[in-house]
This record gives structure tokens, sequence and C-alpha cells, in this order.
């Protein structure tokens, strides 16, 4: 019998919109037990949206605490240095077999950070230890190193991924390509589809998060990868179109 037991490797956002808040909340909405390990502390600062990475030492005793538990799904969001990518990238691999998402955060807000965007050789090294992996399209163009400014670009983007060893790849298209539509694009190594859905004008922070947790619990209750990314599109625009000032809303869909 699959456990109602999920865990996510991520981090605090200090305002709660994403991060491991919108982890938790996703997984008490489909009825979920959740437990985080956590990889980072954040705050807003005179510097801007600071990042402050777990201790090393902390991190593994988390991950130590929690290695015994009957996981139905692991989900991994931002992973800040490649001390803690490794530590993460170990308990995967101790956990073969169990459905994984990883959403490789390289880019807050769109904006660089320097030692995230460092990290795209250490994400690439989870490729073939996950399910599925969900970039947004700045993700996307710096794990394949070129620009995507197309569909068709965005399948091709997917593609590459693909052969970079994921099983399955969601790209997410946000607002980039049309001012209208969410476009995104799923593939999983045979089938494109293309997954539309109607612009919201509200705050979407945490809508990345929502949906690579969304993803992961309808992994850990039984669906196919494809039909948890479609639950998980419907999901977010749900979340989305209920968010308040500091990000989306999960238990109003």
């Amino acid at each position: 019998m699959r456990s109602k037991y999920i865990v996510s490797l991520s981090g605090n956002d200090i305002f709660s919109g994403g991060g491991l808040h919108a982890d938790l909340a996703t997984y008490t909405v489909n009825g979920l037990h959740g437990f985080v390990a956590v990889t980072c502390l954040t705050a807003m600062t005179d510097l801007g949206f600071e990042v402050f990475p777990t201790e090393e030492a902390v991190f593994e005793k988390q991950l130590t605490s929690l290695q015994e538990v009957d996981f139905a799904a692991i989900k991994l969001g931002l992973l800040p240095n490649v001390a803690i990518a490794k530590q993460a990238l170990h308990f995967v691999r101790s956990h073969a077999g169990v459905p994984t998402v990883l959403d490789p955060v390289l880019i807050c807000k769109e904006t660089h950070d320097v030692e995230v965007t460092n990290l795209r050789d250490e994400l690439l090294a989870f490729f073939p230890y996950v399910t599925i992996v969900t970039p947004n399209l700045a993700e996307a163009e710096l794990l394949i190193q070129r620009k995507i400014q197309t569909v068709t670009e965005m399948k091709e983007a997917a593609r590459i991924l693909h052969e970079l060893g994921a099983q399955h790849v969601v790209i997410k298209g946000g607002s980039r390509l049309d001012q209208t539509r969410a476009i995104d694009v799923y593939y999983n190594g045979s089938d494109y589809h293309v997954l539309e859905s109607q612009l919201l004008d509200k705050n979407n922070t945490g809508a990345g998060c929502t949906f690579a947790s969304s993803i992961a619990s309808q992994l850990a209750l039984g669906a196919s990868v494809f039909e948890a990314v479609t639950v998980s599109k419907d999901f977010v625009y749900g979340a989305i179109r209920a968010s308040d000032e500091y990000g989306v809303v999960q238990y109003e869909n």
C-alpha cells in the first residue's frame, strides 16, 4: 500500500508565498502528510532578497532523520549551493524507485544569482535519478545554454533535456511567449503535449513551487506522469486566481 508521506527538500520563503510553504500547503490540500528538509532561509534586506544556505552538517542531520520514512514521493526545490545539492542527490539515490520531481531553481524571479546559476552541472547530475524536471523558460535556457523564443524551440529544449537524462520534462513558458496564454510543453521521450491556460493578471509568486509539489502529490497518489502534469496545471491556475499580495493560495482551489 502506498504511503501518505511526501517530502520536500526546499527553502524557506520569508513571505510564505513559495518554497516550503507552498509545498506543505499543496500536500495538505491533497490529503498527504508533508515533511521538509530545509535547504535555506531567506530575508529581505538592504541588499535585496537574500538566500542563507543551511549549514552542511545541519542539512545532513535533517536528511538522516528522514532516511527511514516510507515516502511516496520526493520534491526538490531550491538547492542553494553545491554542498547542499550533493547531499540532496545522495538522498534521492538512496530512495531509488520513489517518484521524484526536480524543480531546477536556477533563477529567482528571473534575476541572476551567481552561485545558484553555477549549479547547472550539479542539477544536471540529478536527471537520471528523477521522474520529471520542471524548469521555467529562463531555467531551461540556462540548462541547455541557448535562447528559447517559440513553442518549437520549447519542444527542442525539452528534447535536449530528455537527452541529458530526464525521463519526463515540462517546460513552463509563463507569459514570455504569449501575453494572453500560459503555455507549457511536456515531453516524455516520444510524445509532445502543448498545455495552455488563460494568463491571469494576478500575483503568481509560488506558482512554480506549487506546480512541482502538485505533480509530486499526484505521483504519490498513483497518477501517471502526464496526468499529474495536467491536473497540476489546472491546480496552479486556481491557486493563482485565488492569490493574495504574498503569493498563490492553494487551499481555495
